[in-house]
């Protein structure tokens, strides 16, 4: 458990707790009858037993294992606890109703907001309050994309805008990065961290040269234009196998319009691709396959966090334009866009090398494994990595979901290589050999 208690205030963390659960209710303000269940797809939590978790997760790490007190609800373990409950199952409980629901997280948050709000605060409650309201962020995205998975439509979020017109276009360039040594991982300077960032290591990268910006929807077109999903020498064998298994001809959101043009699916809405965004709702399959096509690779979680960290002089900073908290110059985040933006914005963002969102707009595959870092050791929440080890992939860099509290150029991602469900997209490599 790592946390520096003296970076925060109660009143901080009293708003970070209020924020984040007035974001959750704002998702799903419009859900109603059986949207609180919706289909019982593998990739999607009911929402109504979704919502009930992230209360129970922090009456369980805050109300009751800081402050020791009794359950609020006698049956809240047999409900929401997700390490004991399958998946699959979580539809069939006999969960209480959304006003119920409604009215546990209320109380939780109450319980929370007065502890806060009382005495002095302690490391272990900094600790478990950042853990919860991290959580409930990470679920806020999930929510978002549930909507998306079910087509319903978009949330109105207070704090969307209006989307911003196209700018430049063209394609951006590589950079060269000359590689070295550097230290992959968090340092204890930072005031929290999860278990799977620690610590900061030495590793040693070779040069690479990297595309400043992630791969567009026009420059994904291409390749399915080009037959890019029947062509076999283009997908590993393990990409084969999920190709096959879906049906798979084009990404998942993606249809023709009547004029044979792309169309892609946003929320409940049929859109013309813009083709100066980031292309979104790829898997790490479909990733590695363009890759093939394209003659290109994807770069290491260590050459990702070079390229978005690392100074000439050797300095790493915590995001790519500095140590300062992000803002909309920079990246594309909060759902302040409520989608992505074009590759070419957010140019005040730019990594120390001119690699451009690096934070935000889509969340980037990596060739890596997620695989522990050298002597790590679980959280008190051990669920939270440790079981993924060795068959999920890593993503870095968040999304245009992604509440900017919860990043930094250390924070890992990770998701099995099939999900194409999740705000993901990609960057590449040039191939030097």
């Amino acid at each position: 458990m790592h946390v520096d208690a003296n970076q925060f205030t109660a009143a901080q963390l009293a708003d970070w707790v209020q924020d984040a659960r007035q974001r959750t209710l704002a998702i799903y303000a419009d859900v109603t009858g059986p949207q609180l269940l919706g289909p019982g797809l593998k990739i999607v939590n009911p929402p109504l037993w979704e919502m009930g978790h992230v209360g129970w997760f922090q009456e369980h790490w805050i109300l009751r294992h800081t402050e020791k007190r009794p359950p609020l609800r006698a049956d809240a373990d047999s409900l929401f606890n997700s390490a004991a409950i399958p998946h699959g199952s979580r539809r069939e409980l006999e969960l209480p109703s959304w006003q119920e629901t409604l009215g546990y997280l209320q109380d939780v948050q109450d319980g929370v907001l007065e502890r806060l709000h009382g005495a002095a605060l302690t490391p272990e409650l900094v600790y478990f309050v950042l853990l919860t309201v991290f959580h409930e962020d990470m679920h806020g995205e999930a929510f978002l994309y549930t909507r998306q998975t079910l087509g319903y439509p978009a949330p109105d979020l207070a704090s969307r805008s209006r989307k911003r017109p196209e700018s430049a276009t063209g394609s951006p360039s590589d950079v060269e990065i000359p590689g070295g040594e550097f230290l992959l991982g968090a340092t204890k300077d930072e005031p929290f961290v999860f278990d799977n960032e620690q610590w900061a290591h030495p590793v040693k990268v070779q040069p690479f040269a990297i595309a400043r910006a992630a791969v567009t929807q026009a420059e994904f077109a291409a390749f399915v234009e080009d037959g890019g999903y029947r062509r076999q020498e283009l997908w590993s064998p393990a990409g084969r196998h999920w190709r096959e298994a879906v049906g798979a001809e084009q990404p998942v959101y993606w249809r023709r319009g009547s004029d044979g043009s792309w169309q892609r699916r946003d929320f409940d809405r049929w859109l013309s691709l813009e083709p100066h965004r980031p292309i979104i709702h790829v898997n790490w399959h479909e990733a590695d396959a363009w890759c093939r096509w394209a003659k290109r690779r994807l770069p290491t979680e260590a050459e990702w966090e070079f390229a978005a960290a690392m100074e000439p002089t050797g300095r790493k900073r915590r995001f790519p334009w500095g140590d300062q908290a992000p803002h909309p110059a920079q990246a594309n985040l909060a759902a302040r866009e409520m989608g992505c933006v074009n590759v070419h914005d957010c140019a005040a963002g730019d990594s120390p090398w001119g690699c451009r969102q690096m934070i935000g707009n889509v969340w980037e595959w990596t060739a890596s494994a997620f695989l522990p870092y050298p002597g790590f050791a679980s959280g008190p929440y051990r669920e939270y990595s440790e079981p993924w080890f060795g068959n999920h992939r890593v993503l870095r860099g968040g999304c245009w979901v992604t509440q900017s509290r919860l990043l930094r150029n250390t924070w890992r991602n990770f998701y099995t290589p099939e999900r194409r469900d999740i705000w993901a997209g990609f960057r590449t490599c040039r191939l030097d050999n």
